[in-house]
């Protein structure tokens, strides 16, 4: 796992404040409405894993950053919520129905994930990564992302992260689009949950808050708007244990 995969934990409250959550019917289409054991692997704050508890799903949580899972134990009181990673879960053989992964596959570390996922799996479960990203067929957001750089991880039929065999078999992508009402003078704060911006130099720093800014005064959409609604297309890539 990269260092900017553990960049998080110095905004960790922030993340939790400002990341969108998990529409219902993503989730329901990676796991099904059937109750189940859940592994949530790298959690972060707990966004996917409260949807998951809602659903009524009983839900593990496993996520290496101790100050991501400090507020993870604040949002999910009396879920189980373990330091580890994706390469090393520390959980029994056969153990979970299902393991999803909210906005983190792409930390991982394949050769090494994919055999323990596999492993704590029981017979036919479910591995399902997901995504939240920004619907830049929006022009203001394809503005945002102009600033920011856009996000990489894929909204087409083609897995993007290499083989899955023999652990799985090949992935199925369904997409959800939804919006979230994000404050828009929080638009920068948004940014600032990234680790674009939490590893970035404080001169890159600073460019990115003057042009989010700059943005958020000056474009049509969003210029003397409290709020604004932010789409999203949530990408899930569902594949079973084999």
């Amino acid at each position: 796992m990269s260092t900017s995969a553990l960049s998080f934990g110095s905004a960790a409250r922030l993340y939790d404040s400002i990341r969108p959550t998990y529409p219902l019917q993503a989730v329901t289409w990676a796991i099904g409405a059937k109750p189940m054991c859940v592994l949530d692997l790298g959690a972060g704050t707990g966004l996917l894993a409260d949807v998951l508890r809602d659903a009524g799903h009983e839900v593990i949580a496993v996520e290496p950053d101790e100050q991501m899972r400090a507020v993870a134990a604040e949002r999910l009181p009396g879920t189980q919520i373990l330091g580890g990673s994706a390469e090393d879960i520390p959980l029994p053989d056969e153990s979970v129905d299902a393991v999803v992964v909210g906005q983190a596959y792409h930390w991982f570390t394949p050769e090494a994930a994919l055999p323990q996922i596999h492993r704590v799996l029981r017979k036919d479960g479910v591995f399902a990564p997901m995504w939240n990203i920004r619907d830049d067929r929006t022009p203001w957001v394809a503005a945002l992302s102009d600033i920011i750089g856009k996000e990489g991880y894929g909204l087409d039929s083609t897995w993007q992260y290499g083989p899955v065999a023999p652990w799985f078999s090949e992935p199925e992508l369904g997409l959800t689009e939804h919006t979230v009402t994000v404050p828009t003078s929080r638009l920068v704060d948004l940014v600032r949950s990234r680790s674009t911006y939490l590893t970035a130099h404080a001169t890159e720093q600073a460019r990115f808050d003057r042009e989010i800014g700059e943005l958020a005064t000056t474009d049509p959409a969003l210029a003397g708007r409290d709020t604004v609604e932010m789409p999203y297309r949530t990408c899930v890539y569902r594949m079973r244990r084999i």
